[in-house]
This record gives structure tokens, C-alpha cells and sequence, in this order.
């Protein structure tokens, strides 16, 4: 069986699963399914199965198992890697902007379309709950409701269902190493944003349920009676309470306000996540929580393995200060460490934090760069500016090297394929510390131009828009490509701009050259070993360890069931199945809920246990093939490289005291030949990223290309420099 039919495989079993898990959320507030569904849980009661394996399998286990299928198709797809296509592919058309607003940000078609249908699900769920409610509604004789606290109690409950709906996604977006949304060419830092509007989505409707619950038991007095005992569906409502507090704490900490300017508050207070997600499970009982644990599933999974993947610690091998307060770090690396460009890693520095996490765009390139990998820090924040000021503390002579400082890397992550190649020019624009992702854009276009499996554009122009010339410095390590040699089979035009300060007839050439000589390079002591960083497993050692989790979750569930909970006789048990429709309880009711609970943390924690033991067992085996790290020889090559940039770069362009007028400048791109197929990247403040996608929207319907009669199609994306 060719590659091709192994991912046409994988690709129509993916489609399957998701289409049968929406299906199953669609089918589920329906008295059909209600029906079928007990039945389902009665006739596997008796089996070693049991309700609890069924409901593993039919609710949480096509999520686990469409995000294996998805790391062994991006497996299968990377080794796919073909030559680039002129003809840009029809889903294109999908993701380029449609919407533009301040508020919501940038949305395409695609975006806009997946939110209608999640509403529509929504309202869906909503109705399909209510209306039966409603038509069964009776009044309850130990509250004592009136008509309309009934009702508005009810509505109060499905807003929970909704809720849970959210939350069955939440997670999904921000996974890593398992990430389900790579499948689609989602990447992680660009999926935040859809963690960013569940996460609110479900405060919502939690809140709307969690305050009418407690008003409607206020105004009838009930209040410290309801809320203290255990209902008849097993389920505690001061639990929900818990979770409700806590899951706003988090919201309120994620308000860009606070997380922003208070970064290490948002931080600390979202690991409230533990707390909120054992509660949810106390007050909404196991039968709900096997809806929504393929995502939490997979999030503790990937959690543990990112921390083993970052162990052990590596150390930083040299660092350039430059001017502008930025600090360039390079690590050691594995060379057999593949990563394409825009890939961000994850960085933490116990001397600063012991728990900070903080992303990071790597600028080198792996085609480049064998043994090192380089990432650019704009030192502006509590804990960068702690890591520039570490470093600026050099000794006093140069024969002294600084003490290694240990640092923890997980990743990189990055794209599965490099989507920038098969556009015909390209047009980046950059605002400050965003010129981070186009340096290993740049270094890699520089490094695939000796490869035959490769069209470059033949076009490529880069805005650069900074406050003050200093900034102008970062583009050292690119210099050389900045002076267009013969040799280079695509052209490439810089164009600066300073908007808080004014040099009159100074140069590109001039001001990199200047800012070069300012740049202060430090080395760190690099005796004794050190590790390279070898990033993650592979995707089919992820899928395999996925695998892995979820058999010994079910088996040691099977194991639990049979052990503490007590099962039925078969002949009471069959006797009961005869009368299907009468009002007593199951089996599964008559034992106390918090047993059930305890029975899936107990097999989740066993499960991520053994998992993670062979995820160490893997990494020990890497790190026993260790490769001597770069020699001090080779550093000296990098610092020498560092002062050579004495050429000067006439043909680029440099502005001050202003910012540039970005529809000119797309103008004079577009009237300059180099074909229609255009990629846009741009990365800088969310303002930019909006001016530029207006600009895509407008110059595609209305301009055509110099000296061809085709229409200008400008592709869109935005990066992100960190999170």
C-alpha cells in the first residue's frame, strides 16, 4: 500500500470519527437516544465491559482516537513533502479574512462558519432539553416552586448542559504535542484564541446557571438545605458551587487587563484547573464527565509528557546583548532535531521562576544550523528583563566565561509543512520584536535554494516598522542575504521604518553596521555535560504512548467496577430489563456517587503513570546516544560572522518619522512583476495584523498584476512572536 493510499486511509477515518462523535452530540438530548442509550447501559451491565467502559468508549475515546489517527497522518504527510505548487489550493479561499473587528479580531470564512454551526449545536441543545422539560414538568413537592421558579430552574440546568458542551472543547485548542487542531494546519499559538472564546463561552452559561440555581433556592427558602446534601442523582451541588468560584477567579486573571500586566497572577491562578475540573466531576457525576474527559484525557497526557520531554535541563552556550534591550540566546540542539520555520518553544529558567513557562519564536534554521538554535527575547517584561539583567552581569575580564545558567526547553512546535514556498512572492510585514519569525523564514529560503525539490518565490519584500533605530540591529543575522548576491534565485528588498526619531541620509547599511559594533557577546562555561535539546517524541511515538494511556485506563475502570462496586444478581438484573419502562432506579444508582468518581481519577492517575514511565524509558534511551555538544571553536565562527557586516546594503530603503503608508506600499508591490499567487505575512501588534488583513481583502478584488492580465490574489496569515 502506497503513502498516498495510507493517508487517504487516515484521512477518510478521521472524517468518520468526528462525523460519528458530532452525530453523537447531536443525537443526545433526544428521547430516541435517551432510550436506546439506557438500554445500551443495562445489556453492558452484565458484561466485563460494564456501563462505565461503554461510556468510555462511545463519549471519550473518538476524541483520543481522531487525535492518534491525526499524528500518524502528519507523520505519513511529512514524508509526503512534494514540490511546490503554483496553483493555490481551493481551501485557501476559506482562510483568508472576511471579518476584521477590533473586538473579535481577525476571522475567515472558515472561522466564521464553525462558529455559526457551534451556536447553532447550541441552540439546538438548549431547545431540544427545554421543550421536553417543559412538557414533562411537575411540581416538586419538598421545594414547593411556583410555576415560573420551576421553569426558570429548569433553564437554569440546561444553561449547565451548555456549559459542558464548552467545556468538552476547552482544552483542545491548547494542546501540544497531542494537538488535534495541527490536523487541520491549526497551530498552537494560533488556536489559543479558540481556548480564549470557550473558556468564555463557558463562564457564561456556568455563571447563568450556577446564580439562577442559587436565586431560585433563595427566593424559596431553601438555600442551606439544597446545597449541602447529596441529590437523588448522586451529584452535590456545593461541588458546583467550588468549581463555579474558581473557574471565575481564572476568568477574571485572564482578562488581558491583568494577564498582560500581571503575567505571573494569570499564570499561577489558571493551575487552578486541578481544582475546578475534580469538582466539575463531583457535582456533575460520571455519566457527564465521560462527555467532556477526551479532552482533559488527552491535556493531562500531553502535560506530563511535555514535562519529561524537557528534562533534563539544557544550558544557554552564548548571548548577544544588543541595544535595543533584546537578548539573543543560543542553546545546543541534537542535529538530528528537524523543525521548519515559524516553530516557537517553550522556555523556563528555575534561577528566575520555577514554574513560568514563556514562548519564544526560534529565528535560526535547522537546515542552517546543525548543533545550535537561536531565539530572539525583547526584554521588556518582569521575567525577560531578569533574564537580560543575569546576563549583562559578565565578568570583568574576557578570559572569564560566565557560570552555564540551566534552562528548561520543551519543544519546538511548529508547522508540519512550509506553506510560504509555494507562493509566487511574498510580501512579510514586521512591527518591532515580530521580525523573529521571518529570520527563520529567511535563513531557511537561503538554505532551500541549493535543493532541487524547491520553486522559491522569486519576490520577496520586508516592512520593517520600528520606534527607534536600534531595533534595526536584529536584522544582523540575516546581513548577508540582505546584499543579494547573483547567486540567490530570489530578490530580496528591505524597507525601514523609524516613526520616533529622524537620522537624516543614513543607510540601511550604515545603521546595521553601527548597531553591530554595539552588540556585547557573552559566552558561558560549557564544561561538564550538557545537554542538547532533542525536542519532542515522534508523532508515532505520541499516537503509540495515546494508545497506551487509554488501554490501561479501561482496563484498570473494568478492574475498579468489578472490585468496589457490587454487582447485580443476573436474574433480578434480567427481571428488571423486562420492565424497561418502569420508574426504578439501576443498578449503577443504588451505589453512592462519589465511588464512581474516585474509580475514574484513580484510573486516569494509574493511566498517566504508566504511559509517562515509558515516555522516561524512551528518553533515557535518546539521551544515552548523546552527541558532543559545539565546540568553543565554532562559537568563535559565530562571533567573528557577527562582525563582518561592514558592506553597505544601498538598494534598501530606509524611513523616519513616520509610520508608512502600508496601502502605498501594497500598491507599489503589486504594480512590480513577480506573479499573482502573493503571500502576506505579518506579525507586530494586533493593530498592524488588522490594517494588513483590510489591505488583503481590498487590493484582491480590485487589483491586478503589472504586465499580466490575472487578478492579484494576496494570501493571508498572521503570526505570533510568543503568546
Amino acid at each position: 500500500m502506497g503513502k498516498a493510499s495510507i493517508l487517504l486511509v487516515l484521512k477518510v477515518s478521521m472524517i468518520l470519527i468526528c462525523t460519528g462523535w458530532i452525530t453523537l452530540w447531536l443525537l443526545k438530548p433526544t428521547n430516541f437516544w435517551t432510550r436506546k442509550w439506557k438500554a445500551a447501559e443495562a445489556s453492558a451491565k452484565d458484561t466485563v465491559f460494564g456501563y462505565s467502559g461503554l461510556d468510555f468508549a462511545v463519549y471519550t475515546f473518538p476524541v483520543i482516537a481522531l487525535a492518534m489517527i491525526g499524528l500518524v497522518y502528519l507523520n505519513f504527510q511529512r514524508w509526503e513533502q512534494k514540490s511546490r505548487q503554483i496553483i493555490r489550493s481551493p481551501a485557501a479561499v476559506f482562510s483568508n479574512p472576511v471579518v476584521i473587528s477590533h473586538l473579535i479580531g481577525i476571522l475567515s470564512s472558515l472561522e466564521i462558519l464553525a462558529v455559526f454551526f457551534f451556536i447553532l449545536f447550541l441552540a439546538w441543545t438548549f431547545y431540544a432539553r427545554i421543550s421536553q422539560d417543559f412538557k414533562k414538568l411537575k411540581p416538586d413537592e419538598s421545594l414547593k416552586l411556583d410555576l415560573w421558579q420551576l421553569k426558570y430552574l429548569r433553564v437554569a440546568t440546561r444553561f449547565g448542559l451548555l456549559a459542558e458542551a464548552c467545556l468538552a472543547l476547552l482544552l483542545l485548542p491548547i494542546l501540544r504535542g497531542l494537538a488535534v487542531f495541527r490536523i487541520v494546519g491549526i497551530q498552537f499559538e494560533a488556536s489559543v484564541r479558540y481556548h480564549i472564546w470557550l473558556g468564555t463561552a463557558m463562564i457564561f452559561f456556568a455563571t447563568f446557571h450556577g446564580a439562577s440555581t442559587l436565586f431560585i433556592w433563595g427566593v424559596s427558602h431553601h438555600l442551606q438545605d439544597e446545597i449541602t446534601k447529596w441529590q437523588r442523582t448522586g451529584r452535590i451541588y456545593l461541588a458546583g458551587l467550588i468549581a463555579l468560584v474558581t473557574v471565575l477567579v481564572m476568568g477574571i486573571t485572564s482578562l488581558p487587563q491583568i494577564r498582560r500586566k500581571k503575567f505571573e497572577i494569570f499564570y499561577y491562578i489558571h493551575h487552578l484547573y486541578i481544582i475546578f475540573l475534580v469538582f466539575f466531576l463531583l457535582h456533575a457525576g460520571d455519566r457527564h464527565f465521560y462527555m467532556i474527559f477526551g479532552g482533559i484525557f488527552l491535556f493531562g497526557l500531553d502535560k506530563l509528557l511535555r514535562i519529561i520531554q524537557s528534562r533534563p535541563e539544557t544550558c544557554i552556550l552564548s548571548a548577544r546583548l544588543y541595544p535595543c534591550k533584546a537578548v539573543e540566546l543560543f542553546l545546543p540542539k541534537s542535529p538530528g532535531l528537524k523543525y521548519n520555520p515559524t516553530s516557537i518553544l517553550f522556555m523556563k529558567i528555575n534561577s528566575i521562576s520555577k514554574l513560568q513557562w514563556h514562548s519564544f519564536s526560534i529565528t535560526s534554521s535547522s537546515s542552517v544550523d546543525n548543533h545550535t538554535m537561536a531565539v530572539i527575547i525583547k526584554c521588556d517584561g518582569g521575567w525577560t528583563s531578569c533574564l537580560y539583567d543575569m546576563i549583562r552581569a559578565q565578568p570583568e575580564t574576557d578570559a572569564d566565561k560566565m557560570k552555564c545558567i540551566p534552562v528548561a526547553i520543551e519543544g519546538p512546535y511548529g508547522p508540519s509543512s512550509m506553506t510560504f514556498l509555494r507562493y509566487d512572492s511574498l510580501l512579510m510585514v514586521a512591527g518591532g520584536i515580530g521580525i523573529t519569525p521571518f529570520l527563520s523564514i529567511l535563513h531557511e529560503l537561503s538554505s532551500a535554494q541549493s535543493s532541487s525539490r524547491y520553486r522559491l518565490p522569486s519576490r520577496i519584500e520586508l516592512i520593517y516598522i520600528v520606534k527607534k533605530p536600534q531595533d534595526i540591529g536584529l536584522l544582523n543575522s540575516i546581513s548577508s542575504l540582505l546584499q543579494n548576491h547573483p547567486s540567490q534565485k530570489w530578490h530580496l528588498k528591505l524597507k525601514v521604518f523609524v516613526t520616533q526619531e529622524k537620522q537624516p541620509g543614513a543607510t540601511v547599511g550604515e545603521i546595521l553596521h553601527y548597531e553591530t559594533s554595539q552588540v556585547k557577546t557573552v559566552h558561558f562555561d560549557t564544561k561538564g555535560p550538557i545537554y542538547a535539546i532533542h525536542g519532542p517524541e515522534s508523532m508515532l511515538w505520541f499516537a503509540a504512548l495515546a494508545g497506551i494511556a487509554s488501554i490501561v485506563f479501561l482496563v484498570f475502570l473494568i478492574c475498579f467496577n468489578r472490585v468496589f462496586v457490587p454487582s447485580e444478581k443476573k436474574g433480578l438484573h434480567s427481571s428488571k430489563l423486562a420492565v424497561s419502562s418502569s420508574k426504578e432506579k439501576s443498578p449503577k444508582d443504588k451505589n453512592p456517587s462519589w465511588i464512581a468518581d474516585i474509580i475514574i481519577l484513580s484510573s486516569f492517575i494509574i493511566s498517566l503513570a504508566c504511559s509517562s514511565l515509558v515516555a522516561i524509558i524512551l528518553r533515557w534511551r535518546r539521551l544515552r546516544k548523546e552527541i558532543p555538544l559545539v565546540s568553543q571553536k565554532e562559537e568563535k565562527v559565530k562571533e567573528l560572522s557577527l562582525m563582518e557586516t561592514k558592506g553597505a546594503i544601498e538598494e534598501h530603503e530606509v524611513y523616519f518619522g513616520g509610520r508608512p503608508d502600508l496601502e502605498d506600499v501594497f500598491s507599489k508591490f503589486l504594480n512590480e512583476p513577480g506573479g499573482s499567487n502573493i503571500g502576506v505575512l505579518v506579525c507586530g501588534p494586533e493593530t498592524m495584523k488588522e490594517t494588513v488583513a483590510s489591505l488583503c481583502q481590498k487590493k484582491s478584488k480590485c487589483c491586478k498584476i503589472a504586465d499580466q492580465n490575472k487578478k492579484a490574489y494576496l494570501s493571508f496569515h498572521a503570526l505570533n512572536f510568543t503568546l
